[in-house]
């Protein structure tokens, strides 16, 4: 049974969080007091009330529908969502980072306005100049306040070629209009190369899906042949993904039976994950980059070798997320993803709203990334030049 860490809306929209292929959760759930089944009478009366006065074409499955949506909803956890099978199926294409649509991370705030965590280098959000920490005010004139994620995420969707409308206060004074086209996207979670003339050696994950530890194990296993005297690990604005993924990855760089995390329902620990299998990268001196946008299962990584002191944090404070989510499949296609547990540290935190504070806080402003400097990245490969 795969776990699940997610941001919500990531990349515009996708939940970045793999195949989403899992069963149900049999865990030691707090609300067993509830009865056994909901009590309908009252919602029968709003239903009759609706069907003889309601304005407008309703049908039956809108209304089922809307039930469902509702007692998701009604937990008032922004992780917490279940998907029709038409959303289901829109879900599970994300998931495989294939989808129409602008590229940028979203969440909710703690305050639950809009906001845009990262917009992904060279797709049309970034191109247009969306920025993290932009608050999304309308989405084709309408408000957002209030909106429910996938409902923001529905109606920013669309097909290749058409136009979104957005309007956004940036640092919470500015207001800015958008225009930006959709565009079909499929991205790789894995992208590397070396640097420093092959001595460093450079891996960017975007996102932890089927595929990314495979594709970090062969770059692990072509650095080792190298030669390379340091690795840098990128994990700026990658919104999580699957919790396995994250394990595997982080056991490239641990010893076998390392605690990576612990996961607690409650104040109970109900699982424990540590590292197997190939420990290539063990040993090499390895720089980790977060900023705000790094979440959930990068966070999980983050976390996890620096805390086994396997690596050196640079760059800014991390999302945030410390919860796990499964997802429930229903017989008819529908989904729910549900908030099962929360994870710690091998030391022991929970970062749910605290983040990650890196080793080495290390400012990248709009401007230096505009103009192309990197000063996360040079002071990551400054780090490693101490340790060769």
């Amino acid at each position: 049974m795969g776990n699940i860490l997610i941001l919500l809306a990531i990349f515009m929209v996708g939940v970045n969080v793999g195949n989403g292929r899992i069963d149900f959760h049999k865990g030691n759930s707090s609300n067993k007091q509830l009865p056994s089944s909901l009590d309908y009478s009252s919602v029968n009366q709003v239903y009759q009330s609706l069907k003889e006065n309601y304005d407008g074409k309703l049908t039956e499955d809108q209304l089922i529908n809307g039930l469902k949506h509702g007692l998701a909803t009604s937990t008032k956890d922004p992780y917490t969502t279940y998907f029709t099978p038409k959303e289901a199926k829109e879900f599970t294409d994300d998931l495989n980072d294939t989808f129409s649509g602008i590229g940028a991370q979203l969440g909710l705030d703690k305050d639950g306005n809009l906001e845009v965590i990262a917009p992904i280098d060279g797709l049309p959000a970034d191109k247009a100049g969306l920025k993290a920490k932009d608050i999304i005010v309308t989405i084709n004139g309408t408000d957002t306040s209030g909106m429910a994620i996938d409902e923001a995420v529905n109606k920013i969707r669309g097909p290749s070629g058409s136009e979104v409308k957005l309007q956004v206060v940036r640092n919470k004074t500015q207001p800015l209009d958008f225009k930006i086209t959709r565009q079909n996207i499929d991205l790789p979670s894995v992208k590397t190369k070396t640097l420093a003339n092959g001595t460093i050696g450079y891996i960017q994950i975007t996102s932890f899906a089927d595929d990314t530890a495979e594709l970090v194990q062969k770059a692990a296993t072509d650095f080792k042949a190298q030669g390379v005297k340091g690795i840098i690990l990128d994990l700026r604005d990658n919104p999580g993904g699957l919790l396995d993924s994250s394990v595997k990855v982080s056991s490239l760089w641990l010893k076998d039976g390392t605690k990576i995390l612990d996961q607690k329902e409650g104040k109970t620990v109900t699982d424990t994950e540590v590292s197997s299998g190939a420990n290539t990268l063990q040993g090499i001196p390895t720089v980790i980059l977060i900023n705000g946008g790094s979440a959930s299962a990068s966070e999980i990584t983050a976390g996890a070798l620096h805390d086994n002191k396997a690596a050196y944090i640079i760059g800014e404070k991390s999302y945030g997320k410390g919860v796990v989510q499964q997802l429930i499949n229903f017989r008819d296609g529908s989904q729910l993803k549900v908030t099962v547990a929360s994870w710690y540290r091998p030391n022991g935190q929970n970062i749910n709203h605290k983040g990650i504070t890196p080793d080495k806080v290390v400012k990248l402003t709009d401007e230096q990334a505009q103009a192309g400097t990197d000063t996360q990245l040079d002071a990551a490969l400054a780090y490693l030049k101490t340790k060769q």
